[in-house]
Protein backbone atom coordinates (compact mmCIF):
# COMPACT_ATOMS: atom_id res chain seq x y z
CA UNK A 1 0.00 0.00 0.00
CA UNK A 2 1.42 3.36 -0.98
CA UNK A 3 1.72 6.21 1.47
CA UNK A 4 0.45 9.61 0.46
CA UNK A 5 2.12 12.97 0.99
CA UNK A 6 5.61 11.58 1.15
CA UNK A 7 7.92 14.41 0.21
CA UNK A 8 11.10 12.34 0.35
CA UNK A 9 10.27 8.62 0.63
CA UNK A 10 13.92 7.52 0.45
CA UNK A 11 14.95 9.47 3.55
CA UNK A 12 15.51 7.55 6.75
CA UNK A 13 14.85 10.59 8.87
CA UNK A 14 14.24 14.25 8.17
CA UNK A 15 14.70 17.08 10.61
CA UNK A 16 12.37 20.04 10.81
CA UNK A 17 13.76 22.78 8.65
CA UNK A 18 15.14 25.88 10.32
CA UNK A 19 12.13 27.84 9.11
CA UNK A 20 9.47 25.41 10.34
CA UNK A 21 9.09 23.65 13.66
CA UNK A 22 7.89 20.08 13.88
CA UNK A 23 4.51 21.37 15.12
CA UNK A 24 4.23 23.58 12.03
CA UNK A 25 5.17 20.70 9.74
CA UNK A 26 2.50 18.53 11.37
CA UNK A 27 -0.10 21.28 11.07
CA UNK A 28 0.81 21.83 7.42
CA UNK A 29 0.61 18.09 6.69
CA UNK A 30 -2.85 17.92 8.28
CA UNK A 31 -4.00 20.96 6.27
CA UNK A 32 -2.60 19.53 3.01
CA UNK A 33 -4.67 16.38 3.44
CA UNK A 34 -7.79 18.53 3.30
CA UNK A 35 -10.23 15.67 3.90
CA UNK A 36 -11.41 13.26 6.56
CA UNK A 37 -7.83 12.01 7.06
CA UNK A 38 -6.66 15.47 8.08
CA UNK A 39 -9.63 15.87 10.41
CA UNK A 40 -8.91 12.46 11.93
CA UNK A 41 -5.21 13.13 12.40
CA UNK A 42 -5.98 16.54 13.93
CA UNK A 43 -8.47 14.94 16.36
CA UNK A 44 -5.98 12.24 17.39
CA UNK A 45 -3.22 14.86 17.80
CA UNK A 46 -5.51 16.82 20.13
CA UNK A 47 -6.19 13.67 22.19
CA UNK A 48 -2.45 12.90 22.44
CA UNK A 49 -1.77 16.43 23.70
CA UNK A 50 -4.67 16.19 26.16
CA UNK A 51 -3.37 12.87 27.49
CA UNK A 52 0.17 14.16 27.95
CA UNK A 53 0.69 17.90 28.26
CA UNK A 54 4.48 17.36 28.10
CA UNK A 55 4.38 15.48 24.80
CA UNK A 56 7.03 16.50 22.26
CA UNK A 57 6.02 16.77 18.63
CA UNK A 58 8.68 15.71 16.16
CA UNK A 59 8.92 15.25 12.42
CA UNK A 60 10.80 12.06 11.46
CA UNK A 61 10.62 9.81 8.45
CA UNK A 62 8.36 12.46 6.89
CA UNK A 63 5.58 11.72 9.39
CA UNK A 64 4.40 13.21 12.68
CA UNK A 65 5.95 11.63 15.76
CA UNK A 66 4.85 12.16 19.34
CA UNK A 67 7.41 11.46 22.06
CA UNK A 68 7.93 11.63 25.79
CA UNK A 69 11.10 9.94 27.06
CA UNK A 70 10.97 7.95 23.82
CA UNK A 71 8.56 7.57 20.95
CA UNK A 72 4.89 7.20 21.89
CA UNK A 73 3.48 6.88 18.38
CA UNK A 74 3.68 8.01 14.79
CA UNK A 75 0.79 9.23 12.65
CA UNK A 76 0.62 8.28 9.01
CA UNK A 77 -2.00 8.95 6.37
CA UNK A 78 -2.83 6.52 3.60
CA UNK A 79 -5.46 6.69 0.90
CA UNK A 80 -7.96 4.69 2.94
CA UNK A 81 -6.89 5.16 6.57
CA UNK A 82 -5.00 7.04 9.22
CA UNK A 83 -2.54 4.78 11.05
CA UNK A 84 -1.24 5.48 14.54
CA UNK A 85 1.66 3.17 15.30
CA UNK A 86 2.73 2.83 18.91
CA UNK A 87 6.46 2.07 19.11
CA UNK A 88 6.12 -0.21 22.15
CA UNK A 89 2.49 -1.17 21.60
CA UNK A 90 3.06 -4.88 22.17
CA UNK A 91 3.99 -4.07 25.77
CA UNK A 92 0.87 -2.02 26.45
CA UNK A 93 -2.38 -3.23 27.96
CA UNK A 94 -5.24 -2.54 25.56
CA UNK A 95 -8.46 -3.46 27.38
CA UNK A 96 -10.57 -1.43 24.92
CA UNK A 97 -8.97 -3.35 22.03
CA UNK A 98 -8.04 -0.22 20.10
CA UNK A 99 -5.10 -1.93 18.40
CA UNK A 100 -6.33 -3.48 15.17
CA UNK A 101 -3.19 -3.64 13.04
CA UNK A 102 0.39 -4.96 13.28
CA UNK A 103 -0.80 -7.41 15.92
CA UNK A 104 1.79 -10.09 15.19
CA UNK A 105 4.92 -8.01 15.83
CA UNK A 106 7.07 -8.19 18.93
CA UNK A 107 7.23 -4.42 19.47
CA UNK A 108 4.79 -2.23 17.58
CA UNK A 109 1.01 -2.16 17.48
CA UNK A 110 -1.14 0.14 15.39
CA UNK A 111 -4.60 1.61 15.26
CA UNK A 112 -6.00 1.91 11.74
CA UNK A 113 -8.82 4.44 11.54
CA UNK A 114 -11.02 4.26 8.46
CA UNK A 115 -13.28 7.01 7.15
CA UNK A 116 -16.27 7.50 9.45
CA UNK A 117 -14.76 5.54 12.34
CA UNK A 118 -14.47 7.05 15.80
CA UNK A 119 -11.89 6.03 18.38
CA UNK A 120 -12.92 5.91 22.04
CA UNK A 121 -11.28 9.11 23.29
CA UNK A 122 -10.88 8.09 26.94
CA UNK A 123 -9.46 4.66 26.03
CA UNK A 124 -7.05 6.26 23.54
CA UNK A 125 -5.82 8.81 26.10
CA UNK A 126 -5.32 5.99 28.61
CA UNK A 127 -3.22 4.14 26.01
CA UNK A 128 -1.09 7.25 25.42
CA UNK A 129 -0.57 7.71 29.17
CA UNK A 130 0.41 4.05 29.50
CA UNK A 131 2.94 4.43 26.65
CA UNK A 132 4.46 7.45 28.42
CA UNK A 133 4.66 5.53 31.71
CA UNK A 134 6.39 2.64 29.93
CA UNK A 135 8.89 5.02 28.32
CA UNK A 136 9.63 6.61 31.70
CA UNK A 137 10.12 3.21 33.34
CA UNK A 138 12.88 2.17 30.94
CA UNK A 139 16.39 3.23 31.93
CA UNK A 140 18.01 5.61 29.48
CA UNK A 141 20.60 4.06 27.21
CA UNK A 142 24.13 4.95 28.22
CA UNK A 143 26.27 6.68 25.64
CA UNK A 144 29.26 4.67 24.53
CA UNK A 145 32.43 5.95 26.09
CA UNK A 146 35.26 6.78 23.68
CA UNK A 147 37.76 3.96 23.33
Amino acid sequence: MKKLDMKNPGAKESNASESQSAAELISNSIAELGDWRGETLARMRKLIKAADTDVVEEWKWDVPVWSHDGIICTGESYKDKVKLTFAKGASLKDPARLFNSSLDGNMRRAIDILEGEEVDASAFKALVREAVALNKSKPAKKAKSPA
